[in-house]
């Protein structure tokens, strides 16, 4: 007897409906077929193991499973479920009317429980896409399921309310959660606030400009300035998260197993800070089984990477495409997949060694050599994707014994939000095809919607000429100018770029100038 199941297989952040067909015939062999992994080989035993434990009765003939398409390798042990389910069906103990209505997924446990699973997400979207009335799937997983509007999602925990489900014994009422209403109140919750943060006016600055336009940032200064603590607060200015991004965001961390089951979808930024003994692999993604690495789980957000000059110089440098192009993409022989990478990188350092370079009280040990040295870990065709250098000095006591309240993250977004409004309306007509996708911010810019967008007047140009010619400023860091003025000049509600808009954006291009180490 023949009989299907459908099963789901993860790809990238996409998901394939896997078909899964098992035979029954004479004989007593066992053939799973269609490219399945050692994982998926494995599930043989689970299944055995958990019918003997449960009271089901595993055939005693030769069972043949197919698993479609055939070319598709299938990785790991989410198919035991949906395999099981099939041979309990094709043995006549299961009756197979509702099984065409349903994707069903799950780890068995020796005992039939059910273990939870990674890229639930995804897989109900394409099932919802693929015209299935639900999903079946483990109750850990859940609520990330029913993030998808339409879709019956049924949470089981054994093997054994599946067979009463199908068989109609037992009726299992599909999840239902508001949606809205989780969205709408995690966005009140910030957390942390730049209230907080004692002095540092013109830090604060920059992290609005930054805000306001989706830039990079590189914090330069010594140790205690308060580099991280104003990093981790940069999430909090930033514009709420639209549905979009949050399903978005979601779906990576589904894949990459982040998302806990209570949660069910992201709600806020992500803020990811990665150590700087970070391997590139992990970093930007990959490995024999690809899985989005740490730029990609910052999609939408910050990723915050403190010390830069002690990260490896080879994972440094493979952020420079995905920077740019704000994807990722993994190569391997038989297959291609692509992460999505639209982050926002803030970068810390020391200006040295010793961390005392250019401090106003404490004397610098290190020699200008070495210096020179330490600064040189970090290439300039990286600092030239890095929109905004910020020099982060000392708070002095005055400052931080100061009690007077300080400007919240709630003021400093509500003038970010304005901001991209008008960034927003102002990139809502098609674009050209250089760059068909659809921009969100300045940053996001490309030529030529820079030669749009960007114009400056005679003054301007004079100004942006003479810091071209003396500060030894590339081709690239022209651009960033250009894109970062006409963010300040939207921050000032302004129709065209200014002289003081150009000002301002050349004075946030410190490590640009030549001999800026003293040499």
């Amino acid at each position: 007897m023949l009989v299907k199941t459908f099963g789901a297989a993860v790809f990238g952040i996409d998901a394939t409906t896997i078909t899964i067909e098992v035979n029954l015939a004479q004989g007593i062999n066992f053939f799973l077929v269609g490219l399945p992994d050692s994982a998926v080989k494995e599930s043989q035993q689970r299944i055995k193991a958990a019918f003997t434990n449960n009271g089901y009765k595993y055939p005693g003939k030769e069972i043949t499973i197919n698993m479609a398409p055939a070319d598709i390798r299938k990785e790991g042990s989410i198919f035991d479920l949906p395999i099981a389910i099939g041979i309990l069906a094709a043995s006549e103990q299961l009756p197979i009317e509702e099984l065409d209505q349903y994707i069903i997924l799950g780890e068995l446990s020796l005992d039939g429980h059910l273990n939870p699973l990674k890229g639930v997400l995804p897989i109900a979207i394409n099932a919802k896409k693929g015209g299935f009335k639900g999903l079946i799937i483990p109750t850990e997983n859940g609520r990330e399921a029913a993030m998808v509007d339409g879709l019956d999602v049924i949470c089981v925990n054994h093997i054994s309310e599946v067979v009463d489900f199908l068989k109609g014994d037992k009726t299992i009422e599909p999840l239902r959660i508001d949606i809205e209403q989780i969205f709408n109140s995690a966005q009140r919750n910030l957390g942390v606030d730049f209230k907080d943060v004692k002095g540092q006016m013109d830090i604060k600055r920059a992290f609005e400009i930054a805000a306001a336009g989706g830039h990079n940032v590189i914090l330069i200064g010594p140790p205690g300035a308060g580099k991280s603590m104003l990093a981790k607060r940069l999430p909090t200015i930033l514009p709420p998260m639209s549905m979009e991004e949050s399903l978005e965001s979601t779906k990576i961390h589904s894949v990459a197993g982040k998302v806990k089951g209570d949660q069910g979808l992201i709600t806020e930024r992500p803020f990811r800070k990665p150590h700087h003994t970070i391997s590139d692999v992990a970093l930007v993604g990959g490995g024999g089984y690809p899985q989005p690495g740490e730029i990609s789980l910052a999609h939408n957000g910050v990723l915050f990477l403190d010390e830069l000059p002690e990260y490896k110089r080879t994972v440094l440098e493979v952020m420079r495409q995905p920077m740019e192009d704000r994807t990722v993409t993994i190569s391997r022989a038989k297959f291609t997949v692509d992460y999505p990478a639209g982050f926002m990188l803030v970068a810390a350092m020391n200006p040295c060694p010793c961390g005392y370079y250019n401090h106003p009280d404490k004397e610098c040990s290190c020699g200008s050599i070495v210096v020179q040295r330490y600064l040189n870990k970090v290439s300039g065709p990286l600092l030239d994707r890095i929109d905004l250098h910020v020099e982060v000095t000392p708070v002095n006591y005055d400052e931080l014994a100061n009690d007077v309240p300080k400007e919240g993250s709630e003021e400093i977004r509500s003038r970010v939000m304005k901001a991209r409004l008008i960034q927003i309306k102002r990139f809502s007509a098609p674009q050209a095809e250089e760059q068909p996708e659809r921009i969100y911010s300045n940053a996001e810019m490309g030529s030529r919607a820079i030669k749009e967008h960007c114009q400056i007047d005679t003054d301007s140009a004079e100004i942006l000429k003479r810091a071209m010619n003396s500060l030894g400023f590339s081709a690239r860091a022209y651009d960033r100018i250009l894109k970062v003025a006409r963010t300040i000049a939207d921050l000032d509600d302004a129709a065209s770029i200014e002289s003081k808009h150009i000002a301002e954006a050349i004075q946030y291009r410190s490590l640009d100038r030549e001999n800026w180490a003293g040499m």
